[in-house]
Order: C-alpha cells, then sequence, then structure tokens
C-alpha cells in the first residue's frame, strides 16, 4: 500500500487488511470516463496516482467540474447507500491507477463484520465532511467574489 492512500490508513490495521483482500488494481488512460451521472453505483476506488475530475452535467452546457480529486483520496460513495446511483461523472484527468472495490462484496463484508463496517462507514463519513467544508468554502468564495464585482 502506498503512502497515499488516506482513507485506508484511517481504518485500523486489521479492518484495512480485511478490506484490501477485496481489493483489484486498475487503471484508467487520462481522460476515460469512469462512471457517468445517474449511472449504477456498484463499485468505488481509493486513488493511488493521477487525479480525476469529479463533474455535474448542466443542461445546453459542457459538465462542470466540481472538485479533483488525487492520490489517496476515495472515488466514489454512492455505492454505500440506496439507490446506488452515482450523484457526478468521473473522468480521468491524467492517467489513473486505483484500488478499486466491489460495493456489493464490501456492503457484504461490513454486515458479517460489523466492526469493520463501523470503521468504514466514520472513514467515509469523514471524507464526506470534509469535503462538504471544502464545497461551501467555494461557494462562499465565489459568492464573495460576485459581490464584489
Amino acid at each position: 500500500m502506498t503512502a497515499a492512500t488516506r482513507l485506508l490508513r484511517a481504518l485500523p490495521a486489521q479492518h484495512r487488511e480485511r478490506l484490501m483482500e477485496l481489493a483489484r488494481e486498475v487503471s484508467f488512460p487520462q481522460d476515460a470516463r469512469i462512471f457517468e451521472e445517474r449511472g449504477t453505483a456498484d463499485r468505488f476506488w481509493v486513488i493511488r496516482s493521477g487525479a480525476v475530475t469529479l463533474d455535474l452535467k448542466v443542461p445546453g452546457k459542457r459538465p462542470v467540474t466540481v472538485d479533483t480529486l488525487g492520490p489517496g483520496d476515495l472515488l466514489g460513495w454512492s455505492w454505500m447507500f440506496a439507490p446506488y446511483t452515482w450523484d457526478f461523472g468521473a473522468e480521468a484527468l491524467s492517467p489513473v491507477r486505483a484500488y478499486e472495490f466491489d460495493g456489493a462484496e464490501v456492503r457484504a463484508l461490513c454486515d458479517e463484520e460489523p466492526a469493520l463496517g463501523l470503521a468504514l462507514v466514520r472513514a467515509v463519513a469523514e471524507v464526506l465532511a470534509h469535503r462538504l467544508e471544502t464545497a461551501r468554502t467555494r461557494l462562499l468564495d465565489m459568492h464573495s467574489y460576485g459581490a464584489v464585482r
């Protein structure tokens, strides 16, 4: 495991090792669409190298980039919550290497091992809280910038 896998490092060693038994190493070339907004969310990734943009479709316009993820970041959390549908699209900004996890397998593991499930939910919740705060700050900055003009 690389030093850049923050989500995985947040898990206690025994849970991380158990989860990594389900990992598969994958790669995506630059500009590859990894998933589409409103598509079936059946997996997630921990980025090992490269960058991925999250985007949102805007009717009549090109998709808008809402965030850029890099090494150590969790890509995808919609696999964890019904109806298991992506809220955003994702595209490789550069060549990407990642650990890929099957969402149904991980949910089943969490059911079998509730302590692992709780640790994983806490780690994902921490990621979500950080991203929400980042988005909030970005929106405030955009609003402030617009108010100055």
